[in-house]
């Protein structure tokens, strides 16, 4: 953790900063093509302090990442080879070739099954880059992408806002508490309906 901890609790300050929205969105964006931390990290504590104001912030936040995936999703149609080296040294690489598989199988069958494993993939802990790049590489149609883009991240973010809107101080502290243990449990229905898919895509 200590190599996150400190990109944590930078973005906890910046969400005390007065240009705090351009900051979330600025994370956001780069969350979806390169950076580790979670936009949700900003966004909490902003819906925190201007609770009236928290579906403001979260659509900040949701536009930003939907613009974010559109440039990583670019890079991994066009630039993933060149950029397969730097990828490969910080431990990305692995992931997103994996990804690539299931997600050319996938794609080869229906674009309309890569859609759902994308929504379903936007409330995992699993970071939205691999996603974006991956999606690029394997050409998924960009309608289907950017829809599942659009509801992936963005049930995300107003879930935040609504649960902190209506919970207020403990909704924070709860959301931080079991934050992990939601995207855990979206991650195995996620591998659940994998395999529904690819059972299904070979029994048909």
């Amino acid at each position: 953790m200590r190599l996150f901890r400190p990109l944590y609790e930078r973005a906890l300050r910046w969400s005390r900063h007065p240009h705090a929205p351009r900051l979330l969105g600025g994370l956001s964006f780069a969350e979806a093509i390169v950076f580790p931390v979670m936009p949700e990290v900003m966004l909490a504590p902003m819906c925190l302090a201007q609770p009236r104001r928290g579906m403001w912030f979260a659509s900040i936040s949701l536009a930003f990442s939907l613009l974010g995936a559109v440039v990583g999703y670019l890079l991994g149609h066009y630039a993933y080879e060149w950029v397969r080296p730097l990828l490969d040294s910080i431990g990305w690489l692995e992931k997103i070739d994996a990804q690539v598989v299931e997600l050319r199988r996938i794609t080869a069958q229906s674009p309309w099954q890569a859609f759902w494993l994308l929504v379903l993939a936007g409330f995992t802990p699993i970071p939205l880059k691999i996603f974006t790049w991956a999606s690029g590489v394997v050409g998924v149609p960009m309608l289907p992408f950017l829809a599942s883009m659009l509801i992936g991240r963005g049930k995300r973010v107003y879930l935040v806002a609504l649960a902190i809107r209506l919970g207020g101080e403990r909704a924070e502290r709860a959301l931080h508490r079991w934050i992990e243990h939601l995207g855990w449990a979206a991650l195995v229905l996620l591998a659940a309906v994998g395999g529904w898919l690819y059972w299904h895509g070979h029994a048909a």
